[in-house]
Parts: C-alpha cells; structure tokens; sequence
C-alpha cells in the first residue's frame, strides 16, 4: 500500500502513544491549536467547528466522535476540520472528568441512581455490552439463544443517563471554547494578514529596486554606446 509505513508500531507502543503521545500532550495541545489557527476559514466558523468536536466530547459514542463532530459541525455550518480536531478535547487525561460529569448529571435529570456494588463496576457494564452484542451476532449465526441483559444494564445505567447528561456540560464547555476561539483567532488572523501584507510589500521594493538598478545599467550602458559614437 502506498500510505502504508515502513515499520509499523507494536501495538504496545501504538496503545502507549495514544495514552501519552510523543512530547507529552503539551506538545498535542499546542500542535492542535497551531493547526486550527491556520484553517483558511472565517473566526466564526472555525469556532463552531470547535464548538461541535468538544461538544461531541460529551456523547456515549466513543469510536465515533469523528463522524459525530462531523454531523454537528454540518448542522451548524462549521469548519470541518476544526470539528475533527476539537474533538481531541476528549483524551485520556478528560474522559474520566467528562464521564462523571455526564453521568452524574444524567442521572439526577432523570432522577436514577448508578448501581455498584453487587452489580458490575463502570468498565465491566461496557464490557458486558460488548459480550452481548459479540454473543449475540454469533447467537444469529449458529442459532444459539440471544441474552441481551448484559446490554439491557448498559442502556439503562450508562449510555443513556450519559447522553441525557453530556447535554449540559457539553454545551457550557464547547460555547466557553467557542467564545474563547472567536477573539484569539480574530487577532491572530489579523497579524497573519499583517505579516503577509509586510513580506509582499517587502519583496514588491525590492523587485522595484532591482528594476530601477537594471534600467540605471541599460540607461548607462546606452549612454556609453552614444559616447562612443560620436567620438
């Protein structure tokens, strides 16, 4: 394959880089927002781009957030890419504050409570749902009885009280990112524009200069020829 690397990672070290990538997630972080702030868009739309991948951030539909950001940026005519990178707002060092938030909050709207204790703990509930839909698609295929409980409990306890509940923080933490962006990349777009406006003024003296030499040259040049002429 023609993208293909020449020495593809372990997957240890792939896991390893996704948990703590290269340089630290400073270096992520400050990667990402470089690349943001060069989007050939309008202030305005790359924000709302940014406002749908931290929003999505928020959503159960973890190994979809790309596709998701993606439907919301559309929806709010937002820069696509920057919806894609926004969703990075969500790594290994947020999911954990944004999990709780939205299932805590999810579950005080609708007014259950997270069961622990005799039941699964968090991680096992999402193992058991993946069982259950792992089982389940084999079930079809040999005939063996479908159980669904385990995905049943996930429903119940996490994916919906999480969808219900990321509502909230999600929409304060992408409209608190939102009007962050707007000023920043106003202002920088502008000294862009500066920069771009002082190099192209820069080189235009000095095309304007090497011409006005080389007609000085042509002009003495002929000059000499007349000069030369009469003699």
């Amino acid at each position: 394959m023609i993208f293909k690397r020449r020495d593809p990672k372990p997957t240890v070290r792939a896991m390893a880089e996704f948990m703590w990538p290269r340089g630290g997630w400073t270096r992520a972080f400050h990667y990402v927002k470089h690349r943001m702030r060069r989007l050939p868009d309008t202030p305005e739309r790359i924000a709302r781009g940014i406002w749908a991948g931290v929003f999505t951030t928020f959503t159960p539909f973890y190994g979809m957030h790309f596709i998701v950001a993606a439907l919301v940026s559309r929806v709010m005519r937002g820069n696509l890419l920057a919806a894609l990178m926004g969703t990075f707002f969500g790594n290994p060092l947020t999911y954990v504050p944004i999990g709780l938030s939205s299932l805590s909050m999810g579950h005080w709207i609708l007014g259950s409570q997270m069961q622990t204790g005799e039941h699964r703990s968090f991680g096992g509930k999402f193992f058991d749902a993946g069982h259950d839909l792992l089982a389940n698609f084999v079930a079809i295929l040999t005939n063996r009885d479908m159980d669904w409980s385990g995905l049943e409990v996930f429903w119940h306890q996490v994916f919906y009280p999480y969808l219900i509940g990321g509502i909230v923080p999600g929409m304060i933490c992408a409209t608190i990112a939102y009007y962050l962006a707007v000023p920043l990349l106003r202002a920088y777009q502008k000294r862009r524009k500066g920069a771009i406006k002082a190099k192209f003024d820069s080189l235009k003296k000095k095309a304007s200069a090497k011409a006005e030499a080389k007609r000085k040259a042509e002009q003495a040049a002929l000059e000499g020829k007349d000069h030369g002429g009469t003699r």
